[in-house]
């Protein structure tokens, strides 16, 4: 499995970074990281998303107003993915504005984190958690314990 995370903003916050890295580390899938920082409009910064997608990658917007998943269901979602698209899978963050209606059009699936905001910084790290409870949910691993 090859994940992409196209993301507006850098993780500045040391404590976050090391999560991220401590989560992207237990991962056996390829994870690249595209970062775009800079005071943008919206639809600059959904431009710069857009050229950040593979053609041939299954886009996964994350997106207050996406669908809750259990993570067993995204766990689903993901071997789905790995079996019948290339293993490729790009997860999109918005910034602050959030994204505009063409990138939504692209998405394969848009998912959230439940209806509250949260920073885009924590949404970072609870992805990359959420991506290896997946991977230990599909090994079978107790890591994930209903």
């Amino acid at each position: 499995m090859h994940i992409s995370l196209a993301v507006i903003g850098k993780l500045k916050v040391p404590a976050l970074r090391a999560l991220y890295d401590e989560y992207t580390k237990r991962l056996e899938w390829k994870v690249s990281l595209q970062e775009f920082e800079g005071k943008y409009t919206r639809d600059h910064e959904n431009e710069l998303l857009l050229k950040a997608i593979q053609p041939s990658s299954y886009l996964i917007l994350l997106d207050e107003g996406g669908e809750n998943f259990k993570s067993q269901d995204f766990a689903t979602l993901l071997n789905d993915i790995q079996l019948h698209h290339q293993g490729k899978v790009t997860f999109v963050i918005g910034g602050a504005d959030g994204l505009t209606q063409e990138i939504k059009a692209k998405a394969n699936k848009t998912i959230s984190f439940g209806r509250m905001t949260w920073p885009h910084q924590f949404v970072r790290v609870m992805l990359m958690e959420q991506l290896y409870r997946a991977q230990q949910i599909l090994k079978g691993h107790p890591y994930h314990r209903q």
